[in-house]
């Protein structure tokens, strides 16, 4: 029997790495949508720092102005308005475009974030039920929590202060060449050269601390999310402190890693503090020097030092930008590794929506492995008319559950075809296939939310009237009113506060609301006591009467009636048949029924288990 490997697809997104420009070169699209907001941005901001340049300009004249010299004695001095007024405008200017630019570019910002979430979430769900069952859902969440947190921080500090650092330095610098002696361009540059060089090496070696930080923050809070989702299996087990011990264990190392990364923090700082400091005093001695040998004013050195304190107080921010630039492309980087993921299950291109006339469905001689070296299902061809109930039995691991994964088309299969009215299912949109379908599933998960919320779930938009309707044909809505809240009622994480039998009703109701053409029950009934079981049999029974349906079944007394049984065995059909000619064949169908009959405490009422990933398939289908 022939079968494919299965692509290594949708791995866990922190395999694969991106660098600096790749993370940038994927941002860029998003902001350049608004490019006549970024461009007014950018002018606004060389605006305010011509401006704040112009302001130690003024300041220079102003003091020149009130010098007394023999040329000029006191009694000569006259106020200069015209210097006061546009000293005054100069540090309004500064302030007014500084604000206009982040008034323009605040929308560019959010929508990048809003857009590059949205995007990464749908991205998630896109993904194939591979990359799903081996993601750790904490761990995801802050990756993307962080990379939209990146986003944001890292357009504010390039705009916000990388840019406009770089504009004065480069206004200051041009007219120290042009006014000065060239030893003030000289130590200006030098400084800004080692300060920079200084702090994106030592940044680039402790960056490899902040993600390793990361990592470890990641897996402490999946560790704990994990924990607390199950809170009672903890009980259960009363392993309370062992939880503890473990979640402790990832926060003595993210501790370990934090105070690695402040130590090299504080010598950076260190670093950069002294860099600056020797600029700083050498560009005075030069001032001070020019002022006694008369080349220079009192007003050139007023100007000299308020340049330099324009520009040092910002550069020294900058050391703390750029760590802060490294962390949020770090960030960003893990985010847009999980946009690289491959989509395993992809439409094919003009895939048609699915068109349903009489809802036949048909396995024809599929193949199918979860990985390659053990195939699941081998030859499986089946047909189920349109309007009829066709059942699948067999022991757990069969591959019984994995007909539904298929079905539902979240993994492909490797030869053969599934068809619904003819058409593959690999070549119509994905959509329409599960919009046409409504599943029952053995293990039911809801939303922390409200009861009529996961009942709405099913068809979002129905009315109360419509939910209330299906309530009730699930034999859930008696139940729903003796509570206090009603329909308002919060069913808690994954639905704990209700027990078993009343999430599978919320479930049958939520499928009932849906109105699909195809149904799937895996062994809806499974978690209702005898009583219960029996009205949403008979209940099932008539939904199903119009439509076609597989079931998918471990208590054979509520599959008697099935127009068709499959027989599954290792992943073979090894009997098919009515309930009574499988009887009367005294082969395995025989041989369970005789057991179930006989005790029936026994039956074999276990989730069906994935044979190639050990989960269990009903929870997680």
């Amino acid at each position: 029997m022939r079968h494919h490997a299965r692509p290594a697809t949708d791995a866990p997104a922190n395999q694969s790495t991106r660098n600096d420009w790749a993370t940038l070169k994927t941002l860029f699209p998003y902001l350049w949508q608004w490019k006549w907001r970024v461009l007014l941005a950018l002018g606004c901001l060389i605006m305010a720092k011509v401006a704040n340049v112009g302001v130690p300009l003024v300041l220079k004249h102003l003091i020149d102005g009130l010098t007394i010299t023999p040329e000029r004695p006191a009694s000569l001095l006259i106020l200069p308005a015209g210097l006061l007024i546009a000293y005054g405008l100069l540090r309004l200017s500064t302030t007014a475009f500084t604000e206009l630019r982040e008034f323009f570019f605040a929308k560019v910002t959010q929508r990048a974030v809003r857009t590059v979430a949205l995007k990464v979430f749908r991205h998630l769900h896109s993904l194939s039920l591979r990359f799903h069952l081996n993601r750790q859902t904490g761990g995801v969440t802050r990756d993307v929590e962080r990379g939209t947190r990146g986003i944001s921080s890292l357009v504010s500090y390039t705009l916000f202060s990388i840019l406009p650092t770089l504009v004065e330095i480069t206004l200051v610098l041009g007219y120290l060449a042009l006014q000065y002696d060239p030893w003030f361009s000289v130590i200006t540059v030098s400084a800004l050269v080692t300060y920079i060089g200084f702090t994106v090496v030592v940044t680039e070696w402790r960056t490899h601390f902040r993600r390793t930080m990361n990592d470890l923050d990641s897996k402490a809070n999946t560790r704990a999310i994990d924990s607390l989702l199950n809170y009672e299996t903890v009980k259960y087990f009363g392993n309370e402190e062992y939880e503890a011990r473990r979640y402790d264990e990832g926060l003595q190392r993210y501790e370990a890693a934090a105070v690695r990364s402040q130590t090299s923090l504080n010598l950076l700082n260190t670093g950069q503090s002294l860099i600056i400091a020797i600029a700083v005093t050498l560009i005075l001695w030069r001032a001070t020097l020019g002022v006694i040998g008369g080349s220079m004013s009192l007003g050139d050195l007023v100007l000299v030092n308020a340049f330099m304190i324009q520009l040092y107080i910002p550069l020294n921010f900058l050391g703390v930008i750029y760590r802060e630039l490294k962390q949020s492309l770090a960030d960003m980087e893990k985010m847009f590794t999980l946009l690289d993921q491959h989509r395993e299950v992809a439409d094919a291109p003009g895939a048609a929506p699915l068109q349903i006339t009489r809802a036949e469905l048909h396995f024809d001689h599929v193949d199918f492995s979860y990985e390659s070296k053990r195939q699941i299902l081998f030859g499986v061809d089946f047909a189920v008319a349109a309007g009829t109930t066709t059942a699948v039995v067999g022991h757990s691991g069969s591959g019984k559950s994995t007909l539904a994964r298929l079905l539902f088309r979240f993994y492909d299969v490797d030869n053969g075809a599934i068809r619904i009215d003819g058409q593959d299912l690999r070549q119509v949109s994905q959509t329409s296939l599960r919009q046409a379908i409504g599943i029952v599933p053995q293990d039911t998960v809801l939303f922390n939310d409200t009861i009529e919320y996961n009942i709405a779930y099913g068809r979002p938009g129905a009315t109360h009237e419509e939910i209330v309707a299906a309530a009730r044909a699930a034999y859930i809505h008696d139940f729903i009113m003796t509570l206090p809240d009603g329909y308002q009622t919060t069913v808690g994480e994954r639905g704990l506060k209700l027990s078993g039998g009343e999430k599978q009703r919320v479930a049958i109701a939520r499928t009932l609301l849906k109105n699909p053409a195809i149904l799937v029950f895996d062994e809806a009934t499974s978690a209702l006591d005898s009583q219960a079981e029996q009205a949403i049999q008979a209940q099932l029974k008539e939904i199903a009467r119009d439509r076609t349906t597989l079931v998918i079944a471990h208590r054979l007394s509520t599959i008697a009636d099935a127009q068709q049984i499959l027989v599954m065995s290792n992943g073979w059909i090894v009997e098919r048949g009515t309930h009574a000619e499988l009887l009367a064949r005294q082969g395995m169908y025989a041989d369970m029924w005789e057991r179930q009959q006989a005790r029936p405490e026994e039956i074999d009422s276990e989730p069906d288990v994935d044979p190639a990933s050990g989960l269990f398939a009903a929870g997680r289908a």
